[in-house]
């Protein structure tokens, strides 16, 4: 079965409207500081364009805003008038925070993101197969799904990729579903699938053309996910 597929990043709603029938599961609209960063009455006006999307599979995209060490309460400002699905986390975000964060907004998930260095070596060491194993104990039982990304997350460079293995057995140790990010294009994603078999990808530069989202790459990257 394929991963799910999230496309990070989206700042228009002209390229919102063009994925209309594509195999796309979640949206991405980044809060955090960055270039593709959003204010919360743009991101209302994307995501009424998204809730008129028909995916492939005949259900809207998730909404999912993008946070790097926002108080709860700044996120609540954000859900007042940004109606989001999913809460992802990008930064330090503790799992009392998690929770907390779950126990406010009981409808929406919450995402974990963890950093995996680019250069990592002996990531099948028993060190740091127990660092991961400690890490997802910590949240297990307060967020909806993991992700890992390079450092930094949004900078286009991918990491280790045999750090996967060990993340994907403690994430299905708890039931919980496991994103990869970073680095992804539409040339590298039919390896990371095959090799991997993600329970979800996550893209955004490298559905890119001079820093703007490109719905050929994003139809193509889409294209390559299905026929792998």
């Amino acid at each position: 079965m394929s991963p799910r597929i999230k496309i990070c990043g989206l700042m228009d709603a002209e390229t919102i409207s063009e994925m209309d029938g594509l195999l796309i599961h979640e949206v991405g609209f980044v809060f955090a500081k960055s270039k593709r960063q959003v204010n919360k009455e743009t991101a209302a006006e994307l995501i009424q364009a998204l809730h008129k999307l028909k995916t492939a599979n005949g259900v809207r995209p998730q909404a999912v805003g993008v946070f790097l060490n926002a108080t709860i309460e700044e996120i609540g400002d954000i859900l007042t008038e940004a109606p989001l699905d999913v809460i992802q986390l990008h930064g330090d975000e503790t799992p009392d925070y998690c929770k907390e964060l779950k126990k406010r907004y009981p409808e929406k998930q919450v995402w974990k993101v963890f950093a995996v260095q680019p250069n990592l070596v002996e990531i099948e060491s028993d060190a740091n197969i127990n660092d991961v194993a400690l890490r997802l104990l910590r949240y297990n039982d307060s967020v909806d799904a993991i992700l890992i990304d390079a450092p930094g997350g949004g900078t286009g460079e991918p990491f280790n990729w045999e750090a996967i293995a060990s993340y994907k057995q403690e994430a299905g140790r708890y039931g919980l579903p496991l994103y990869i990010a970073g680095g992804l294009h539409s040339n590298n994603v039919q390896e990371l699938v095959r090799n991997y078999s993600p329970d979800g990808i996550d893209v955004s530069s490298g559905v890119e053309s001079n820093g703007r989202k490109d719905i050929d790459k994003i139809k193509l990257f889409v294209r390559r996910v299905i026929e792998t």
